[in-house]
């Protein structure tokens, strides 16, 4: 009985090791493939993010003069955010699709396709960091330890995009409408999501249905350890970390189960 659990264990290592090897495989050909003969190469990871914030300082404090403090900070962190989880959704729901010659190799993992994806965005969110990092001290912010706390928040952030992403992934395999129509719910979601307002502009009656967007939260909890250096909305990580908890393992099984059909349909 012990030489077969020893051999379980040992199994296992090997699996975990095999599959971490191929995700950073995959992340690194990602990253490569992505900036192939580009002349700006990474930097195009900022380029977006600045040109979107240069446009809403332009209206919010120049035209409108919102009253907001440290507003490059407040809208750069916000879009930081945003952009990870928008690329990384959309990017994963054709990810299927578009790995064809991967997916037809016989035991290869499919299920870690679109981790990749999401890795990949997070690698641009901490690249991109010392940059916000750059504004919090222009704006005069100061950094306090609670800014140890931002991997928890990555890691939360992570594993619902992965969650949503298993979804989104199967599903455009049967339905290939599924990435135009994300486009569009994306892009109705950034407007609700507090990237370029405050939370004080929504009226009260609407809070509740406003409030059910996890991004309102995650979005809040990174200004309040990076900004405004107080403690992040506690409950409210533990309902988005509990419904991603369900929601995880909930979306791994519908992929799984889809994978079945993926070669025959793509």
């Amino acid at each position: 009985m012990r030489i077969q659990h020893l051999r379980r264990t040992s199994k296992r290592k090997w699996r975990l090791a095999y599959l971490w090897d191929l995700l950073r495989s995959l992340v690194d050909r990602d990253m490569k493939l992505m900036y192939k003969r580009s002349a700006l190469g990474i930097a195009w990871t900022l380029i977006s993010p600045l040109l979107q914030l240069a446009v809403f300082v332009f209206v919010f404090q120049i035209i409108l003069q919102v009253d907001i403090p440290q507003y490059a900070s407040y809208v750069f962190c916000g879009l930081l955010i945003w952009t990870w989880f928008q690329n990384a959704l959309f990017q994963a729901t054709g990810v299927i699709i578009s790995s064809r010659p991967l997916i037809r190799q016989p035991g290869f993992p499919i299920a870690i396709l679109p981790v990749v994806i999401v890795t990949t965005g997070l690698i641009h969110f901490l690249l991109a960091l010392p940059v916000l990092v750059v504004f919090l001290l222009i704006d005069g912010v100061q950094l306090t330890p609670l800014v140890l706390i931002l991997p928890l928040l990555n890691i939360i952030q992570f594993a619902l995009t992965v969650s949503i992403a298993y979804f989104l992934a199967a599903l455009n395999v049967t339905f290939r409408d599924t990435q135009h129509t994300l486009g569009v719910v994306l892009q109705l979601l950034f407007y609700l999501t507090p990237i370029f307002y405050d939370l004080s502009s929504i009226p009260s009656e609407y809070w509740n249905l406003y409030g059910l967007n996890p991004l309102v939260h995650l979005v809040t909890c990174y200004r309040q350890i990076l900004i405004w250096g107080v403690q992040p909305d506690w409950v409210a990580l533990a309902i988005i970390s509990g419904c991603t908890a369900i929601a995880l393992p909930a979306g791994y099984l519908v992929f799984k189960r889809q994978s079945l059909r993926f070669v025959e349909e793509i």
